[in-house]
C-alpha cells in the first residue's frame, strides 16, 4: 500500500483536495484499495475544521466525493507513517521539514514537481480567492503524481 499525505498551511483548501482528488483517480482506476490518502496543515490555525465553504462548492461543481474532512496538523511521527509528504508551496515545504525534523528518506516533494511546470506552485485559494485555478492546479498535479506512481 502507498500512503501519501498531502499538506498545505490550514488543511481546509489545498491538501484536502488533493486528498479527495487523488482518491477520486485512484478509485475510477480501480487502484483505491492500493493507496491510503489523507492531509494535515502545517499550522495550527484550523484544526477541527471542514473543508472551506467555497473549496467544497468547487470540489462538487467537478463531482469530487468529499468525505467528512476535518483539519489535523503534521505531526512528527507521520514521517514513519507515509511514503510520500506532497506540499503545495515554499511555505509547506519549510514547515514539513521543520515539523518533521528533517527529510533522510527523500519523502518531501512539492505536488506539481509531477508536472510539466516542477518548479510552479500552488497558490493558497484563502488568499488569491481563486478556488477554480487551485483545483486545475491540484488536478494537474494528481494526474502527473498517478502517473509516475503507476508507471
Amino acid at each position: 500500500m502507498i500512503k501519501i499525505l498531502f499538506v498545505c498551511h490550514g488543511n481546509i483548501c489545498r491538501s484536502v483536495s488533493a486528498q479527495y482528488i487523488l482518491q477520486g483517480m485512484v478509485d475510477s482506476k480501480g487502484c483505491g484499495e492500493k493507496f491510503f490518502i489523507d492531509s494535515a496543515a502545517t499550522s495550527m490555525e484550523e484544526i477541527g475544521n471542514p473543508v472551506y465553504p467555497p473549496m467544497r462548492k468547487t470540489l462538487e461543481k467537478h463531482g469530487i466525493p468529499i468525505g467528512d474532512h476535518r483539519a489535523r496538523q503534521l505531526k512528527k511521527k507521520d514521517y514513519g507513517n507515509f511514503d510520500l509528504f506532497l506540499g503545495m508551496d515554499e511555505e509547506n515545504m519549510y514547515y514539513m521539514n521543520r515539523i518533521l525534523g528533517g527529510d533522510p528518506e527523500e519523502k518531501i516533494h512539492c505536488l506539481m514537481e509531477y508536472t510539466d511546470k516542477p518548479t510552479a506552485k500552488i497558490e493558497d485559494p484563502w488568499y488569491t480567492r481563486n478556488f477554480e485555478k487551485a483545483y486545475q492546479d491540484i488536478c494537474r498535479g494528481c494526474q502527473g503524481l498517478l502517473e509516475r506512481i503507476i508507471l
